[in-house]
């Protein structure tokens, strides 16, 4: 049996508004049987819904794309066109991706700037360099310098290749400064202080380091002070504003005629003209002793240095005889004396009457010994309760002995000397309760008081510069006075 379905017509002109929206049949055929199935999907209807996701569309492209416009660097040459969802609304989306990607000249003049993608990534500046100060400890090298500061071992290699540096680096001292520029730990620039006139300079230059030592201007102004010891004479120079390097030249100056450990008094007063060092407006030092007097117990003693043109520099006494003897007074600087001269005393170890032959100076064990005078070493090995000794052979038959050596200095027997060199150091070898050293002076074979016996001159002022020296000795002898004088007056009005 045909069963045929009359098609029902559907007009949706009321929804679309026109005629043209007429369902379109379509045959269907279901086993023997046709049957026709409307298609209500008019294409009015299915237009209108894309239209619809259009919106959404463009919003969710312009969102982001606004995000990326105030993200981007912005330069003052362009300005980034930003699209809106009417605009998207007036054109079709790829128009919309393309408007926001273009840029619009701020003026018609500029029409090499690039877009805005094609900015790149901005360079890094290189680091800046910093400087560093390393101060030499004990037992530092520049080694543990440079990595205790993580500074390039390469480059520490490379610096000592130099045959400058190498010189004046070999070896480091406690108490050097060393000035290093540098960037992340590679070195651009090396200073060191070699003298107060002297440094050494090292600089890279085109990725190589080189060398020199540089003269250092220095300026030399003259000073004048004056003290009076009321308890040592350290505390007085530290009054009167001067180094302790100064007081021990004073007392080197005079050392021949006072014994600056046991001499000493209250009351006694010096007065110098010395030398300050400076360097840029700064003190750096205090430089030679220009003249000098020193009043012990009552007695005074005046010096005034003079160069002559051999270039042979001395003090001299203002009558042109030298200051300085054959021989000094104490081989050991400020040492405290433990046992005099005394051809009666009682020995401490053997607890017999024995003399003493000689002076004993206590110091501590290592303390540097100086010759007394100029001399021969004619004996350098160990002499039976002496312990270790050291005799020098002086001009005039005189000897010269010096005993409880801790170990010798570099001279060794036959070897010449001068006045001051070190040539042993003090110990407690021998027949000795403790460290110290025991110092006699012979004449003739004969001992003498060392503290007391009259020592030969040394020579005199060159008769052809005596002349020179009274001209500018003068002056500086002048100035000593005045500056007494000032100082005498200053004391009296404080008194009163």
């Amino acid at each position: 049996m045909l069963l045929t379905q009359t098609p029902e017509v559907v007009d949706n002109s009321n929804r679309c508004g026109t005629g043209a929206g007429a369902a379109i049949p379509r045959e269907a055929s279901v086993g023997n049987s046709k049957q026709f199935i409307h298609d209500y999907k008019t294409t009015a209807f299915g237009d209108k819904r894309k239209f619809r996701r259009l919106p959404w569309f463009v919003a969710g492209l312009g969102i982001p794309l606004i995000c990326v416009a105030f993200i981007l660097p912005k330069t003052d040459d362009t300005i980034v066109a930003v699209p809106t969802a009417q605009s998207f609304a007036d054109t079709s989306a790829i128009d919309a991706v393309t408007a926001a990607q273009k840029t619009i000249p701020a003026s018609e003049n500029v029409s090499d700037t690039p877009p805005v993608d094609s900015v790149s990534d901005p360079v890094e500046p290189p680091a800046a360099s910093k400087i560093l100060t390393m101060k030499v400890g004990r037992g530092d090298s520049l080694d543990r310098l440079f990595r205790r500061n993580d500074l390039q071992l390469a480059d520490l290699a490379a610096l000592m290749q130099l045959e400058v540096a190498k010189k004046h680096l070999r070896l480091v001292k406690p108490g050097d400064e060393i000035i290093v520029r540098h960037s992340d730990g590679n070195i651009l620039a090396f200073d060191k202080t070699i003298s107060l006139s002297q440094a050494l300079s090292i600089q890279k230059i085109d990725d190589q380091f080189q060398a020199e030592v540089v003269m250092r201007d220095l300026e030399t102004r003259p000073a004048r002070t004056t003290g009076t010891i009321n308890s040592s004479l350290f505390l007085a120079a530290a009054e009167a504003g001067i180094s302790d390097r100064t007081i021990m030249n004073l007392a080197g100056i005079f050392a021949w005629d006072v014994d600056f450990m046991l001499d000493i008094r209250e009351g006694d007063e010096f007065a110098l003209i010395y030398e300050e060092i400076w360097q840029d407006g700064q003190h750096l030092a205090d430089g030679e002793i220009l003249a000098a007097e020193f009043v012990n117990q009552g007695e005074s003693f005046r010096a005034v240095r003079f160069k002559d043109a051999s270039g042979r520099v001395d003090y001299y006494s203002p009558n042109g005889r030298s200051v300085r003897k054959a021989f000094v007074r104490a081989p050991l600087s400020f040492s405290r004396i433990s046992s005099n001269f005394n051809p009666n005393r009682r020995h401490p170890k053997l607890n017999t009457i024995r003399a003493h032959q000689g002076v004993d100076y206590a110091a501590p064990t290592g303390t540097p010994i100086k010759a007394a005078g100029d001399g021969k070493i004619i004996h350098r090995a160990r002499k039976g309760g002496y312990g270790n000794t050291v005799i020098l052979q002086h001009g005039g038959n005189i000897t010269t002995l010096y005993a409880h050596l801790s170990r010798y200095a570099k001279p060794r027997n036959g070897s010449r000397v001068r006045q001051g060199q070190v040539i042993g150091y003090v110990g407690a070898t021998g027949l000795a309760t403790g460290p110290h050293l025991h110092y006699e002076y012979r004449r003739n074979g004969v001992h003498m008081n060392p503290r007391t016996v009259k020592l030969p001159d040394a020579e005199p002022i060159n008769p052809e510069y005596l002349v020179e020296f009274k001209k500018s000795s003068t002056l500086l002898l002048k100035q000593l006075e005045d500056s007494r004088n000032l100082f005498a007056a200053d004391s009296s009005n404080t008194t009163t």
